[in-house]
């Protein structure tokens, strides 16, 4: 039986992920901040556990507790919108510790196991706005963006061990608490002089042509650990599907 460890499992594309995968038979550790009974289904293929990727000692901790992973996918991560000019360094700094140092901290924690055993995947969960330049998204964007070209480089370093690198792009999905919490951090980084700008996208954004579901992104990321190709990227969901097409 494989295992597989998820981030970010607390809501959103995480928290499915985490049932996929445990409805495909797999021993499933799903890592949130603060673990919550009740979120996922009681199974003896099925382990809670506490994990802040920003934290080494978190990590240390949770890849212990874990033992010998199979897959690790990387999902956790926060969002910010607002005008690039108006966004504090703090606040860019705090994404890029989640988004990308911990995408990092995490793929270190896991390549010492995968080498050693010649076999293993990691799966980077990124967004559709590196398929496509989105609007008063550039720190989010960044931080992303720099995920995937970390992941295609690390790509041909872990080849020579039998260990598969991917990314998921998932498009938009304005049901998550993670687009939540984006709305939530926009608080002051709208500036008047972007008022006018912002209301349209703002609109669009309320009623997009197409959205990704949680489950869309789920079948996805088994699909790219399982996949034993050469292939890098896997787009999930309509939308980032056309995005995809377009490029």
């Amino acid at each position: 039986m494989k295992t597989v460890l998820v981030t970010g499992c607390s809501s959103g594309y995480g928290l499915e992920i985490a049932r996929y995968f445990h409805a495909q038979g797999w021993h499933v550790l799903a890592t949130m901040r603060e673990p919550r009974e009740g979120l996922l289904p009681p199974s003896t293929r099925m382990r809670l556990l506490a994990l802040d990727v920003t934290q080494p000692e978190s990590i240390a901790a949770a890849i212990k507790t874990a033992g010998p992973i199979d897959v690790l996918v990387n999902n956790a991560g926060i969002g910010v919108v607002g005008a690039f000019e108006a966004t504090p360094m703090a606040t860019a700094r705090e994404v890029f510790e989640t988004n990308t140092f911990g995408v990092m901290a995490m793929m270190q924690a896991v390549i010492p196991q995968f080498r050693e055993r010649k076999a293993g995947a990691i799966v980077n969960v990124t967004s559709s706005v590196t398929l496509a330049a989105m609007p008063l998204a550039g720190v989010y964007t960044a931080s992303k963006a720099a995920v995937e070209g970390l992941t295609g480089s690390v790509a041909h370093e872990l080849a020579a061990f039998n260990i598969r690198v991917k990314l998921v792009e998932p498009g938009y999905a304005p049901t998550t608490r993670f687009t939540e919490n984006g709305t939530a951090r926009m608080q002051g980084l709208i500036p008047e002089s972007y008022v006018a700008f912002a209301q349209p996208i703002f609109a669009a954004f309320a009623k997009p042509a197409a959205v990704t579901k949680e489950r869309d992104v789920a079948e996805v990321v088994w699909q790219a650990a399982n996949d034993t190709s050469q292939r890098l990227r896997f787009a999930a969901g309509a939308d980032a599907v056309a995005l995809a097409a377009l490029r």
